[in-house]
Order: C-alpha cells, then sequence, then structure tokens
C-alpha cells in the first residue's frame, strides 16, 4: 500500500516537498470494516490549513503522519453487515492507495452520477456547502442580484450555478485571472466575472451593482470582503464560508468596519457545513438530477497518479487550480 506523509512540521503555506510517498503494509481488516481501493481523491483547501493546526480547533498532524482527505473508493473486501466487494463509499481515506476504515463512517454512493468523482465534488461536500449557505442561510429569492468569489474554484463555481437555478436574476463572480473569470461565464454561466487583480476592479464591482449586492458568499474575506460590503445593498446578506486571503497570512489581518453592517443592515452567516451534512444524501441526489439535466457543470482539475497529489495540492495551495481539485488514484472499475 502507498501513502502519503508529511514529511515535516509546516510553518508556511505547504508545498510539494513537504510530503514523501512511503510504502506500508495493507492493514488487517476487522470485523465491522471495509477494505477499499482508492479511486479518487478530493484534494481541499481546509486540509492547508489542517496541516498548519488552524482549522476548527484540530492539531495538526506529526512529521510521519498520512495527509488527511476524502477519497472515494471501491470495497474489496467487506466485514461488515450490507457492503459487498465492488460497492463504491465515500470515506476519509487519506492520502492512500487503499484504506481500512469503519462501515459506520462511509456513505455510499451510486453509479449514477458521471463522472463518479463529482461525489467528491459538485455533488459531494463542496457543492452541499454552495447549496446550505445559498438555500439555509442566505434563502435566496428569486431576481436578486448575487456576488460569489473564489467562483472559478469547486465551491464558488457551484455555488454560482445553484444561484442561478433558485432563481437568482444576476450572478457575478469575483476570480484572480481573466482564464479563471473566462471559465466561470462560459462553462459555469456566470453572467459577468470580475478579475480582482486588475486596478479597477473595484469600479468594475460597483458598476456591476448598481442596486447593490443582495447576497454575497464569501470563500476569501479581507479587501474582497470589504469591497462586497460597502457595495452591499440594504439588508443584504453576506454568507461567509471560507478565508482565503488568511489561510497562509503570518498574522491576521485587521477585519472589515463593522459601521459598515449597521449602515447596511446587513445580515451575516457563518457557514460551517457540517452542520448540515444529514442533507448530503438528498443534496447530492438533487445535484445528481442537475447534472444529467446540464444545469449544474462538473468541472475538475484533475491529475493522474498518488505520487503527484502533492505538486497538484501545491497548485491548489496557490491558487492555481481550475475546478475542483482531484488526483485519479486508480481506475473507476475494476
Amino acid at each position: 500500500m502507498r501513502q502519503v506523509v508529511l514529511a515535516r512540521s509546516l510553518t508556511s503555506r505547504p508545498c510539494a516537498a513537504d510530503f514523501t510517498l512511503i510504502e506500508s503494509a495493507m492493514p488487517e481488516v476487522r470485523a465491522g470494516e471495509l477494505l477499499l481501493r482508492v479511486v479518487y481523491l478530493s484534494l481541499d483547501p481546509y486540509v492547508g490549513s489542517i496541516l498548519r493546526g488552524r482549522h476548527m480547533g484540530e492539531a495538526p498532524p506529526e512529521p510521519g503522519n498520512v495527509i488527511p482527505g476524502r477519497g472515494l473508493g471501491q470495497v474489496l473486501v467487506s466485514k461488515a453487515p450490507g457492503y459487498s466487494a465492488g460497492d463504491y463509499v465515500l470515506a476519509e481515506t487519506g492520502w492512500r492507495d487503499h484504506a481500512v476504515v469503519k462501515a459506520d463512517c462511509v456513505r455510499r454512493v451510486g453509479t449514477g452520477i458521471a463522472p463518479l468523482s463529482a461525489y467528491l465534488g459538485a455533488a459531494g461536500m463542496p457543492g452541499l456547502t454552495a447549496y446550505a449557505g445559498l438555500h439555509h442561510l442566505a434563502k435566496i429569492r428569486g431576481g436578486e442580484n448575487v456576488l460569489i468569489s473564489s467562483a472559478a474554484g469547486a465551491v464558488g463555481g457551484t455555488a454560482g450555478q445553484i444561484a442561478k437555478i433558485l432563481g437568482a436574476s444576476r450572478v457575478i463572480g469575483l476570480a484572480g485571472s481573466d482564464k479563471k473569470c473566462s471559465l466561470t461565464v462560459q462553462n459555469y454561466g456566470f453572467d459577468d466575472c470580475i478579475n480582482y487583480r486588475t486596478p479597477d476592479w473595484q469600479d468594475k464591482l460597483r458598476a456591476a451593482f448598481p442596486q447593490g449586492i443582495d447576497v454575497y458568499f464569501d470563500n476569501v474575506g479581507g479587501e474582497l470582503l470589504m469591497a462586497a460590503l460597502t457595495n452591499l445593498a440594504h439588508y443584504g446578506r453576506i454568507v461567509l464560508c471560507g478565508l482565503a486571503s488568511q489561510y497562509h497570512a503570518e498574522e491576521r489581518p485587521a477585519g472589515p468596519n463593522p459601521g459598515l453592517y449597521i449602515a447596511k443592515r446587513a445580515q451575516l452567516f457563518g457557514l460551517v457545513v457540517y452542520d448540515f451534512e444529514k442533507e448530503q444524501d438528498a443534496y447530492s441526489e438533487m445535484a445528481g438530477e442537475w447534472i444529467r439535466q446540464r444545469q449544474l457543470v462538473v468541472m475538475e482539475d484533475r491529475v493522474d497518479g498518488l505520487e503527484n497529489a502533492p505538486h497538484h495540492f501545491e497548485k491548489l495551495m496557490r491558487g492555481e487550480n481550475l475546478g475542483k481539485a482531484i488526483v485519479v488514484v486508480g481506475p473507476e472499475a475494476q
């Protein structure tokens, strides 16, 4: 069994040299457990925070520990009732090509969605994150104007599409390059996208929302949050999902002026997707139907081989991914 472990403790943004690929003995499968052949591995920004001890109070892993991560795997051996060889499940596999997991900690998935890796993206936790923020928290209404940051990412790209499905009149994205902006418009169907690295991006943002922003789905924080807040419509809502601007900062930056929250009569919602985990199956079924009807586009940034996970993760940490970052560990069918 191959697995990727932490090579050294981290004090800055993770890079490929921080990881090592090693060979390990296959663990024994005990009662109530499953042996999985990992097919797809999800690479997610929050893992970078985990590795530095910045994720919801979790202690960082020690050097030599396997890197955490969600995977989609096929059951090879089952010692748990209700599961058979050949079943596909989602589990916390870590960065491995095989994993032994407790059956009561996995989620079975069907084969009705193509590709199956969508269960790690638009039909999985990133998609649920987008849906929960827009539907449950912001309670988006028909005809509203919506702004999404990190619009080319797994959560942001899905959020923009779901906003449209839920009736938004206009959806504008914020992204860090012209290439990413083209992706959001041409592939995800955003009405427009603004490159926040251009000098006049705040003027373009103001012009894009003459009546103000009704809902802002924030994945970044910092300057982008401040600009959105400044252009928020009265009684506008902000969903605080991610803090990409702070993930690798040595010090926490000062926050927005609270007076603006008052002046805008703003409503702010902190989004933690784990609060909505019980809805994952229902959401995946709904998202699967959207994918089949081509209302929800699946965009992935793939790399083949577990050995390439460290470099692909470094790319994600630099914000260079286009779509959901996925490592193809093995073939879907065997």
